[in-house]
């Protein structure tokens, strides 16, 4: 193995900005917004934070381009967008800004919009391409079908979000194109029934997608870093599969887009959190070729054909731990930029750490913050099936964490799974509740 590429390697963009090293902080929702869905304090201190934790990219959780359909209550929203002028909330995002860069490193917005994975707490009317309903614990509405007019609407959105994020000092965005949200839910024929434009053949389904990323291209410019997050594979029967996804890159090209991150799975196949799905998942392309890249990075796999086609860098986000895994797969060509989320809940230091070689791997609580079976959760339980409340526990758990580092407070790890599940639900109905009761 050489060292020619290490985690200390800085990386120049195809639009010219440079990535002062490979390592990312990748999209984790923050949930700390204000009742009006503005950035806060808590969005500056969480981001000052993980800037001072040595990444040399740092992308922010979901964006808003629509305040009526929230992926959670805490998300910020940037809507409306004034065509000239700035949007309300501009100072909060300047300091957001400001906070996130104080390193030298980057801070991207990503730019989102929930689609049909909006709980009923938060709205009672999701939107996606078809009328097809989630089906997770009858927590989401069936969605309405949207117009076109609804569709243009939105591509320009994510121009105008995009020019606010350039003016507020972002210095660059992530158009999110992955884990079951609206851009993602148009590419998939499970989610996208449509006989229009926008639907059928995969150039339609992924039409809305390319038309966003080419909305935020003329609105940014350039020299302005804009990048995808896109799914290597739904993991459904009869979803966006692996093949679709290789297509929708070669496309990407054409836009000229600056980074392109690769994840997996939606909200019914929760592969983003690591879990592995069920008799539902789609085969995996080629054997695993060692214990480690399968406990660890279980993107990777799927990377190794993306880049083969990919022609921009490529950032694989999942499970990463080791770095000697991460010095590999660096080193061999397999990435460009290795994304990390939940080690930087409890550790923002990680980063610097791995860089400089003070530790061999990021913290990993995830067995720890699984329940056993029990009377009240197991796989069969009419409560709720134990799979479900291990991922949706443990996502509790570091939702915890990172409201203590926006509040400058220490972590709390002594904090039990089912107490952060309690906790963090409670506090969504709240949040939820002070929304509707304000407008």
């Amino acid at each position: 193995m050489t060292d020619a590429t290490g985690l200390d390697t800085p990386l120049t963009l195809p639009c010219g900005a440079v990535l002062p090293n490979r390592l990312a902080k990748a999209a984790m929702t923050e949930g700390v917004a204000d009742e009006g869905l503005h950035a806060t304090e808590r969005h500056a201190s969480l981001y000052g934070r993980w800037s001072d934790g040595g990444a040399g990219l740092l992308i922010t959780g979901n964006v808003m381009i629509d305040r009526r359909v929230l992926e959670r209550p805490g998300n910020v929203a940037i809507d409306p967008v004034p065509a000239e002028g700035e949007p309300a909330g501009m100072e909060a995002l300047r300091a957001w800004a400001r906070e996130g860069t104080r390193n030298g490193n980057h801070l991207w917005m990503q730019i989102s919009h929930a689609g049909r994975q909006s709980p009923r707490y938060v709205t009672s009317e999701p939107v996606g391409p078809s009328e097809v309903q989630l089906e997770l614990m009858g927590n989401y509405a069936r969605p309405r079908a949207l117009t076109e007019p609804e569709i243009l609407d939105f591509i320009e959105r994510f121009g105008r979000v995009a020019r606010t994020a350039k003016a507020a000092g972002f210095t660059g965005v992530q158009i999110h194109g992955a884990h079951g949200y609206l851009l993602s839910s148009f590419l998939s024929p499970v989610t996208n029934q449509r006989a229009d434009r926008w639907g059928g053949s995969l150039e339609n389904r992924a039409r809305f997608l390319l038309e966003a990323v080419r909305s935020a291209r003329e609105a940014v410019g350039p020299d302005f870093p804009v990048a995808v997050k896109l799914n290597s594979d739904d993991f459904r029967k009869g979803g966006f599969n692996h093949e679709e996804c290789l297509r929708v890159v070669q496309w990407l090209n054409e836009e000229g887009i600056d980074l392109l991150e690769i994840s997996g799975g939606t909200y019914e196949q929760p592969r983003l959190l690591g879990h592995s799905g069920d008799a539902d998942t789609a085969s995996e392309p080629g054997a695993v070729r060692a214990s480690t890249r399968a406990r660890e990075a279980y993107f990777l796999d799927y990377a190794e054909a993306i880049r083969k086609v990919c022609q921009c860098p490529l950032m694989v986000t999942g499970g990463f731990r080791t770095r000697s895994l991460m010095e590999e797969a660096l080193a061999n060509g397999e990435l460009d930029v290795i994304g990390l989320g939940r080690p930087l809940c409890t550790d923002p230091d990680t980063p610097k750490e791995l860089i400089e070689k003070r530790i061999d791997q990021a913290v990993n609580y995830e067995a720890r913050l699984r329940l056993a079976n029990t009377g009240w959760f197991s796989p069969a339980s009419p409560l709720m099936p134990l799979k479900m409340i291990n991922v949706l526990g443990a996502q509790a758990w570091y939702y915890q964490q990172i409201f203590h580092l926006a509040d400058g407070e220490p972590v709390d790890l002594n904090l039990s799974v089912l107490g952060a599940f309690a906790r963090y639900f409670g506090d969504e109905l709240s949040t939820a509740f002070r929304l509707r009761r304000s407008g």
